[in-house]
């Protein structure tokens, strides 16, 4: 099911977006592990029409979430008023409150509004005076930043990174690609037009075979090696969590039924840490001065940890 279903997933966001199979499928990965997206790029690369191309495929509610320094946690999770007609308080959503949320700019909102995020993306709940409610599910949040522009930003902290299951860019097309685009969306915006391929409870079932697949014991040692040896390395401050280690973990099982199978092999795992760990990595400052990246750390700790081998 979830082969077929991806399939039809994919096509379906290739009327709108132009090559970038890999990211699709992250995207697709982030789903099938109810995980959440950090995309970081520069403007204008896609990010928003990414979004709006995923809920319309899964038929799922959209809501945009343009960060600022002066929005506030209320603006975000909702608040209750009070309805003078039926003279009680009523609770108005926020835009959390949909499938599939884009934080645009997410490092442009306050510590502040940045946290009224965790509550959803772990809890998949969120609270308003007292009073906890659920989001929807399937739920997604797909948060943007932007690389290079750092002024009037506030980092996100280890805590809100870790929320994130992945970390990805989308980069710039190449020529004839962007040559694609410039008539693909010359006359209109194209991802308007999507109507969903899958439903809620199809999206459910795929989840569900997702937990299904098999990783031998091996494999699941070959990972946990991975996340441990990140603790460990003498220029890492801050390794990999526990939540980190399930990531990279649920990531191989869907990235194996992604590619048609319902076994995880150690290739999966080593595709997918990159995506799942580099983020959540705390770079020891001598390491930083001689230049060092999370990127470069982690081939190195792939490259010595031992790979298991069929008998």
């Amino acid at each position: 099911m979830i082969s077929d279903n991806a399939q039809a997933i994919r096509e379906n966001i290739h009327k709108v977006i132009v090559g970038k199979s890999q990211v699709i499928d992250l995207a697709l990965t982030a789903i099938l592990c109810e995980g959440h997206l950090l995309v970081e790029d520069v403007p204008g690369i896609g990010k928003t029409t990414l979004a709006r191309s995923l809920a319309a495929s899964l038929g799922a509610s959209f809501s945009r979430i343009q960060c600022t320094p002066d929005l506030l946690p209320s603006d975000v999770v909702g608040v209750n008023w009070f309805n003078q007609k039926e003279q009680a308080f009523e609770y108005r959503p926020g835009p959390v409150m949909h499938q599939v949320v884009l934080a645009d700019e997410i490092n442009r909102a306050t510590p502040r509004t940045q946290s009224a995020l965790l509550e959803a993306m772990q809890e998949r709940q969120v609270t308003v005076d007292g009073v906890s409610r659920p989001v929807p599910r399937p739920f997604l949040v797909m948060a943007t930043q932007n690389p290079v522009e750092l002024e009037g930003t506030f980092p996100l902290p280890e805590a809100q990174l870790d929320r994130f299951m992945l970390r990805l860019g989308l980069g710039y097309p190449d020529q004839d690609e962007e040559a694609e685009i410039l008539l693909r969306f010359n006359t209109g915006r194209p991802e308007l037009s999507l109507s969903a391929v899958v439903s809620a409870e199809q999206v459910e079932a795929m989840r569900q075979e997702r937990q299904a697949i098999q990783v031998e014991p091996t494999v699941r040692d070959y990972i946990i090696g991975i996340a441990r040896a990140t603790r460990e390395h003498a220029e890492i401050d801050l390794g990999a969590s526990p939540r980190a280690t399930l990531a990279l973990y649920q990531g191989a099982q869907a990235w194996a039924a992604l590619q048609g199978r319902d076994f995880v092999l150690p290739d999966d795992a080593k595709w997918m840490a990159p995506y799942v760990l580099t983020h959540r990595l705390m770079i020891a400052p001598q390491a930083q001065l001689r230049g060092r990246t999370p990127e470069e750390l982690l081939a190195d700790i792939i490259s010595e940890v031992p790979v298991p081998v069929e008998d």
